[in-house]
């Protein structure tokens, strides 16, 4: 079972996610394909909310994770 995770930043602590990759993705294959599908909806929907990227990346096999964020690191 593949347990690489992808953290997808965002400029407000708030809107960062976790996302867990399919098993057939590799690294940059899966880096390449989240930001075609981010853009994606992006351009739909300027007004898009994280819900309908979570839903399009479910259909493609990856899983948001739930997660706490901790204090931050220098």
């Amino acid at each position: 079972m593949n347990k690489k995770m992808m953290i997808l930043p965002a400029a407000e602590a708030t809107s960062i996610r976790l996302v867990r990759l399919p098993d057939d993705f590799d690294e940059r294959e899966a880096y390449r394909f989240v930001t075609g599908l981010i853009t994606r909806v992006e351009e739909a929907d300027p007004d898009y909310e994280w819900e309908d990227i979570a839903l399009l990346l479910e259909e493609h096999g990856f899983e948001a994770i739930d997660f706490i964020l901790g204090p931050g690191l220098d």
